[in-house]
């Protein structure tokens, strides 16, 4: 647990890619008006979960008026209002929404992370910034590694950023690398890897990806956990 929380200390201290500097503080400081009366995050987001978890969510990058407004992952946006209401269903999750940093969330055996900890311009983080940040993701996992069995990656730019950070943490990646899908299902050397359309607005507004979709592959990807789901039990909680 000290090693986890000081990973995340130490990520949202980073200031290795100076776009990503300039952007996520031009909208701390410009903000939005409807949050006129927010004090931004305004730094990298580090992950949010338990420092045991056995399932690892994997998205894109913080959004600018939510993670980089709240400082934690996919709170404060309307992705995540999908995708914390979809782990509350399945019973990974102890209340359906995420507002603030402070509202008593807690993740059941499950942790978020990110290939990229600050928000990006429209979304798009550079290859060149996903590579800078990949080592935070690398240690990231070599640290949950004695508890994890499966991780579920919200899009094709998260699955393109997350094998070349197992391989880099030692998990044996197939060659030629296995190809983004949802529904995916991969093998990973101790673990079971799930490809999931992303929680993005545009995704969900058309119903590409449906709450029942999402709902199906986190409740596989918990089984394949071993983690109850369901509201089972809600013994094993942290955040």
């Amino acid at each position: 647990m000290d090693a986890l929380a000081a990973l995340d200390r130490r990520i949202a201290g980073c200031r290795a890619c100076p776009r990503l500097v300039d952007w996520r503080e031009e909208v701390a400081r410009t903000k939005r008006a409807a949050f006129a009366d927010w004090t931004y995050w305004g730094r990298p987001v580090p992950g949010f979960g338990p420092p045991d978890a056995r399932l690892l969510i994997v998205g894109l990058a913080p959004a600018a008026h939510g993670g980089n407004r709240t400082g934690r992952m996919f709170t404060g946006d309307r992705s995540g209002d999908v995708l914390y209401q979809a782990l509350y269903d399945v019973g990974l999750a102890s209340r359906p929404t995420a507002v603030t940093a402070e509202d008593g969330l807690e993740l059941y055996g499950v942790r978020i992370t990110s290939p990229v900890h600050c928000a990006p311009p429209d979304n798009k983080p550079t290859p060149g910034e996903r590579d800078t940040c990949r080592p935070w993701l690398v240690q990231e996992l070599n640290l949950l590694r004695p508890t994890l069995r499966a991780v579920v990656v919200l899009g094709a730019f998260g699955w393109q950023a997350v094998l070349p950070a197992f391989r880099e943490a030692g998990w044996n990646v197939p060659r030629p690398r296995p190809v983004f899908g949802h529904g995916a299902r991969v093998p990973l050397d101790g673990l079971e890897l799930f490809g999931c359309f992303h929680v993005s607005q545009r995704n969900t507004f058309t119903g590409k990806l449906t709450p029942t979709m999402l709902r199906d592959v986190l409740g596989t990807a918990a089984e394949a956990a071993g983690l109850p789901g369901n509201g089972a039990t809600r013994s094993a909680q942290g955040g």
